[in-house]
């Protein structure tokens, strides 16, 4: 059965209409998701390599953990599901950081429209990365990074086709809030 994503405003609120996923991407309609980048208190983050079966980006490296907020569903429980779901990892809405909303306007050459907006969290863990467990549909690959191997990777974005190019101020963002959160 299809899941059903709710249609939002440009404030990222739902405007009480719901459409399955399938038409959400073909028709552009404004949606929300959750967004959690995992984190060690060594500052290592853990970073997703899509499936090569995705139809946007397939084998590039990203968040750690994303899906869409199925209808109904509160942002933080979409975010703790996914990370159910992904990774095999157990998180509680309260270890669950809010960092921002960002606004992600992409059209892709296979007709897919994704307007959406990141509801991204940060949170720390202390897991070993073979007590992962990886969803085959969703991730190929799993790797914890250092902070500054993260921000190489990015700086050589355009050729080494590690990160989505797109995502670039994103990333930049989301270390940099990592790396406030270590130190605090």
């Amino acid at each position: 059965m299809e899941e059903y994503i709710d249609i939002v405003d440009q404030n990222g609120i739902p405007t009480g209409v719901s459409v399955p996923k399938s038409e959400i991407h073909t028709k552009g309609h404004l949606h929300n998701t959750a967004h959690v980048w995992l984190f060690t208190s060594e500052g290592h983050i853990l970073l997703q390599q899509r499936a090569a079966s995705k139809t946007i980006c397939p084998l590039l490296w990203d968040v750690s953990v994303a899906g869409h907020i199925d209808a109904g569903e509160s942002i933080e429980q979409a975010a703790v599901r996914e990370a159910k779901e992904e990774i095999g990892i157990l998180l509680s809405e309260d270890q669950l950081n809010k960092i921002g909303v960002f606004e992600c306007l992409q059209t892709y050459l296979n007709g897919i429209i994704d307007n959406e907006f990141h509801n991204t969290f940060i949170a720390e863990i202390a897991v070993k990365i073979e007590d992962l467990t990886p969803q085959k549909e969703e991730v190929e690959a799993l790797k914890f990074v250092s902070i500054s191997e993260f921000k190489t990777l990015l700086a050589n974005s355009e050729i080494n086709n590690h990160f989505v190019p797109s995502n670039r101020k994103y990333y930049e963002f989301v270390v940099e809030a990592i790396k406030a959160k270590l130190t605090q």
